[in-house]
């Protein structure tokens, strides 16, 4: 963790006032956590998990556009309902995956209503271990010719 300019350069590099998670836990918490997850302890993912951290993986999202972006990104193959959409976003949120988003876009074209979400750092390592968790399998099952 760097400091630049009175900000915090986090584990994925980008730079962010309040970005690292062990400052953002003392903030909520108000005392220092024992030990940052391993990324590795999450994995296997449940489907509903895997699919919202990647529907999160290149912005914030509210619910809705959540479950737009895993039908889109599964061609329909995956059709999230919101019990399931947002009891996953509960522990997901619990377990330090998520993270409310202060930042909303614009007002004027938005629903105040709406709740936005995104990944943590934490969030996006665990992705990055579940990704290659199933390259790994995918390069086995390859190499054993099954299709």
């Amino acid at each position: 963790m760097l400091t630049v300019r009175g900000r915090v350069k986090t584990l994925d590099g980008s730079v962010n006032r309040f970005g690292d998670p062990v400052v953002i836990y003392y903030i909520r918490c108000g005392c220092m956590q024992k030990h940052m997850p391993d990324p590795q302890s999450f994995v296997p993912l449940t489907p509903a998990i895997a699919h919202i951290l990647l529907a999160l993986a290149d912005r914030d999202r509210h619910g809705y556009a959540i479950m737009q972006e895993v039908e889109r990104l599964t061609d329909g193959a995956a059709r999230m309902g919101p019990g399931t959409l947002y009891g996953t976003i509960k522990r997901m949120i619990a377990s330090g995956l998520l993270e409310e988003a202060d930042e909303r876009p614009d007002p004027e074209l938005d629903d105040e209503r709406r709740r936005y979400y995104r990944a943590t750092a934490l969030g996006r390592a665990v992705l990055a271990a579940e990704t290659t968790r199933m390259a790994t399998l995918l390069g086995a099952a390859r190499a054993k010719r099954v299709r």
